[in-house]
């Protein structure tokens, strides 16, 4: 990857003029680098200052890498997240805001790439002046050495600087290439901190889209209760009036409103039952446990419901655990056998704990593709557990472990 990067860069940089934006942009950027190694500098070429200047970087951490960043961001457009604050080193009660790695770039590698940096800036300036040989030497004294020693290679020199002008740009662009790569290498968050971020923001994208998704269940649940339901309903009102008041009506016109008239109530059967599918009124007017004490109550088996809920739920998990226990009570009827069901609600520690277990002949695998695998999938959508023990000949212990709040 870095040397893809690095040989996107450089074609660029062969592909422009030297007085291109985009050169003297990064030409800028390199130079304004340097005097932020100054004190470093002057520390190897001054032993004496070495503890100092060390003191200073150890104490000025949070300052330079902070200027660090924004020369990166304004003149260079890049932005370098700050490392996570437990990656840093404290002395006792006091949070350096350093680690390893912004020590070895404020103290070795910042310093060597203003070296470099100024050795661009340098070739820079003799290109300019070798180009232009022309334009100022003609200002010199006719008798001075330098005019002598000019004399006959104005050619030669206007040339070399021309080829110094394709050439620096390139060199620019490796040098800033090189301060981008280091600044987010060592200044930024390791690659342990880059992911833990990014699994927290995939967290909390996924919180918002299942918030998102649950809402737009309860907007078309109520649609569906307040728009079709109450139209449906008052139709087979109507259609019940006629079928009891036309009496004198032919037999086939009676025989059509009686057939519309139980179309109609069958209709809104199925639409009531696709209505507490999608969100269940009673869950958001009474709560989740008399949600769950009416899926008890409409099994086709006996239920012992035991629910005790001591901390709060947010909507989104006790539609995840309602929806849960709803598909969990199915399974048993359509798959178990079993005489009797218990359900078993209870809260704990900011977790919410669904224990659904019958007496039937067990050996369910959620691995084969049952009802299971979407139990799974519902609870992992709040970052919940399940985990089934079924052994042969039973009984079936489905426990699903839910986070109380998103």
């Amino acid at each position: 990857m870095p040397s893809t990067t690095l040989r996107r860069a450089l074609v660029r940089s062969l592909g422009r003029p030297p007085w291109s934006s985009e050169a003297w942009r990064e030409t800028r950027f390199i130079g304004a680098g340097i005097p932020i190694a100054l004190p470093v500098w002057l520390a190897v070429t001054e032993p004496d200052l070495i503890l100092p200047v060390l003191a200073i970087v150890l104490c000025c951490a949070r300052p330079l890498t902070a200027v660090q960043r924004g020369r990166l961001r304004a003149l260079n457009g890049v932005e370098v997240p700050p490392p996570g604050a437990g990656s840093t080193w404290r002395l006792g009660p006091l949070r350096l805001g350093l680690n390893w790695r912004q020590l070895a770039h404020h103290l070795l590698v910042g310093p060597a790439l203003a070296v470099l940096a100024l050795s661009v800036v340098y070739l820079w300036g003799v290109a300019l002046t070798l180009t232009t040989v022309y334009a100022w030497v003609w200002v010199l004294p006719t008798d001075t050495a330098v005019r002598t020693g000019l004399a006959g290679l104005d050619v030669a020199l206007t040339v070399a600087g021309m080829l110094l002008l394709v050439v620096t740009p390139w060199l620019t662009a490796v040098v800033a290439w090189l301060e981008v790569f280091a600044a987010r290498k060592l200044l930024g968050p390791d690659r342990a901190e880059a992911l833990e971020r990014r699994v927290e923001e995939i967290a909390e994208s996924r919180a918002g889209l299942v918030d998102a998704v649950d809402a737009e269940r309860r907007r078309i649940e109520r649609d569906l209760h307040d728009g079709a339901q109450q139209r449906l309903t008052s139709l087979a009102m109507n259609l019940g009036l006629a079928r009891r008041t036309l009496k004198d009506a032919p037999p086939e016109a009676m025989q059509v409103i009686v057939d519309a008239h139980e179309e109609a109530q069958a209709a809104i059967d199925e639409l009531r039952d696709l209505v507490r599918g999608l969100h269940p009124a009673v869950l958001e007017d009474r709560g989740l446990d008399a949600a769950l004490s009416g899926i008890a109550a409409r099994a086709p088996l006996p239920v012992r419901l035991d629910v005790e809920l001591g901390e709060p739920i947010a909507p989104t998990v006790e539609a995840v655990a309602y929806f849960t226990v709803s598909e969990a009570l199915t399974n048993v009827a359509k798959h178990a056998r079993a005489k009797s069901c218990d359900v078993s609600v209870r809260t704990a520690g900011g977790r919410l704990r669904l224990v659904v277990s019958d007496d039937g002949v067990g050996g369910a695998d959620a691995s084969r593709g049952t009802g299971l695998t979407g139990l799974r999938k519902r609870a992992a959508s709040v970052d919940g557990t399940l985990s089934v023990l079924s052994p042969l000949g039973g009984p079936t212990t489905i426990t699903v472990e839910l986070p109380c709040a998103l």
